[in-house]
């Protein structure tokens, strides 16, 4: 048995493409998914499957349920908790005691970029943002606000042809521990 997390992009925000979350969890229970559990109204569901298999397929899986049950597009990327945890304790923006807690964010990417998308992107210069990437997760430093950053979900889908989501810091480790709990 394994434990995940999935990240739900884009639900009950503005009206849009609502999905209570009672309903979520019903539709995880269906996929055959036991202990879930969500976590605020915006997509985040930590759930176990019995069956091995890759977080892609159980994204494309969760994605096509969605897309069946409720009849609207809801880009889903799945992590293990190891790799949740992996970027609980590896924020490089967190070494600067300057930086606030508020102002980070990660982008979970479904899967690795390519190599030659991360090398381009990695030459773009902002200068109230940062980012560095690590594997499939994009750790972001908004000086600002992130919606006002040019660096979004879409921003990064194009650039690394991959889909994401983003979610603040304070919900990453509220994620994290929420996992460890389960386990």
């Amino acid at each position: 048995m394994t434990t995940y997390i999935a990240l739900l992009r884009g639900i009950n925000v503005g009206g849009k493409r609502k999905i209570l979350m009672s309903d979520l969890k019903q539709l995880f229970a269906r996929l055959n998914f036991t202990n879930v559990q969500t976590y605020i109204q915006s997509g985040n569901v930590i759930f176990t499957s019995l069956k091995k298999q890759t977080t892609i397929e159980l994204s494309l899986l969760i994605h096509d349920a969605i897309l069946n049950q409720f009849g609207f597009e809801v880009p889903v990327v799945v992590k293990t908790i190891s790799e949740l945890e992996q970027v609980a304790l590896n924020n490089p923006f967190l070494e600067d005691p300057a930086i606030e807690i508020k102002d980070c964010h990660v982008t979970f990417l479904r899967h690795l970029p390519s190599k030659e998308a991360v090398e381009a992107l990695q030459k773009m210069d902002q200068p109230t943002d940062s980012f560095t990437i690590d594997n499939s997760n994009i750790y972001l430093h908004c000086t600002d606000s992130y919606h006002k950053s040019k660096f979004t979900n879409t921003f990064f889908e194009k650039k690394l042809a991959a889909p994401a989501t983003t979610r603040n810091w304070k919900t990453v480790l509220k994620l994290y521990e929420l996992c460890i709990n389960q386990v």
